[in-house]
């Protein structure tokens, strides 16, 4: 077994447009230090902690983008996607969302650089315990976002119909999104109902606690999960409500929750939707009057309609960079007790089977 003391975290800059969350919190950063590891943080002006609250807990800073030539033994940490065009072999272990594991758009190029470089990927998606669940999630403040998202989109159909919504900015504090949208729905005068399916998990129970905080009437959230949709979709209560935010974590193909039918109906009440699971080009999808993703500078799509009012939706695949503050101490918080295990590496299941899922995977793109 390895000594706590020869474990060195490298945190490396974002290189995401907007994206401002942070792997790891100057506080896990301080627990880990306490236990032996060295951490090693490079300076990135967007991220949500100012540098020197890393500094003065002891973290060694650098400067942006020398994680590539740092020490072979240093675990490179991050969140997002690598820099793209780039074919340079990696050399280190990397711990980050590599959203490479599913096929997804240069999923083989990205792991032959691993391949070449005798690299590893340890997918922070796939970090799971011994009954599957992921150790740590964005899944509360995605949900929590995705819902706040929802609720200003409505209001301003209404105040400002026929507008583009102004882009999204991230908020420093929780405290100021709500007192924000509290505002929007009091010069409204009246509340939306709000369906949210997914809503016994963690992207689920974040939709409705924005909601109730924003001041949403319990008879106005309507919380669905799998006993409700396990008769099949399209629901004509989908399209009775104002406001859908789609929270489910799916694999498997199911009958959509709403088709391009029942959004042509000239009396459907629903005018934005949420789609927090933001899977547009996968045949599972079950929200498939999309086809494309929306951004923080432009939030909402125009979905297609031959009948009705207009209907917007919401796909962006980073929500809690929304709230960075708090999504960041949460998930940080989430991922300690895997990242104080990292002395066992080798032998820890959390991340030999995330070690195995990469071996799998390289096997995958070297046989296609």
């Amino acid at each position: 077994m390895s000594s706590p003391n020869s474990v060195h975290l490298w945190l490396r800059e974002e290189t995401k447009p907007l994206e401002h969350r942070s792997v790891l919190s100057p506080e896990v950063a301080k627990e880990l230090i306490d236990n032996g590891f060295k951490i090693t943080v490079e300076r990135w002006n967007d991220r949500i902690f100012n540098i020197s609250e890393f500094e003065k807990i002891g973290c060694q800073i650098v400067e942006p983008n020398t994680w590539r030539t740092a020490p072979l033994d240093a675990i490179i940490v991050g969140l997002k996607e690598l820099p793209e065009n780039d074919s340079t072999p990696l050399v280190h272990r990397h711990i980050f969302f590599a959203h490479c594991f599913k096929q997804q758009t240069g999923w083989k190029e990205l792991l032959h650089r691993f391949i070449e470089g005798k690299g590893t990927i340890y997918d922070l998606e796939f970090l799971v315990d011994d009954n599957k669940r992921r150790v740590a999630a964005f899944g509360f403040y995605a949900g929590f976002t995705g819902s706040a998202v929802g609720i200003n989109s409505w209001c301003h159909q209404i105040s400002s119909p026929g507008t583009k919504i102004p882009a999204i900015e991230p908020f420093p504090h929780e405290d100021i999104l709500i007192a924000d949208l509290k505002e929007k729905l009091s010069k409204i005068g009246r509340f939306p109902k709000i369906i949210v399916i997914g809503a016994l998990g963690r992207c689920g129970s974040g939709a409705v606690s924005l909601a109730r905080k924003a001041g949403i009437p319990e008879d106005h959230i309507i919380k669905w999960d799998m006993a409700e949709t396990a008769k099949g979709g399209p629901f004509k209560e989908i399209v009775d409500a104002d406001i859908f935010v789609n929270c489910i974590y799916l694999t498997s193909k199911i009958p959509p929750f709403i088709d391009q039918k029942s959004i042509d109906d000239p009396n459907r009440n629903l005018s934005v939707i949420v789609d927090v699971s933001c899977d547009p080009n996968s045949p599972n999808n079950p929200v498939p009057i999309y086809s494309t993703w929306s951004s923080f500078a432009d939030p909402l799509i125009d979905v297609n309609i031959s009948a009705g009012k207009p209907l917007q939706l919401c796909a962006i695949d980073h929500l809690p960079s929304m709230l960075p503050r708090e999504s960041s101490i949460q998930f940080s918080k989430d991922l300690l007790p895997s990242l104080l295990k990292l002395t066992e590496i080798d032998t820890y299941p959390v991340w030999t089977r995330a070690k195995q899922l990469f071996l799998q995977r390289c096997q995958e793109s070297l046989a296609e």
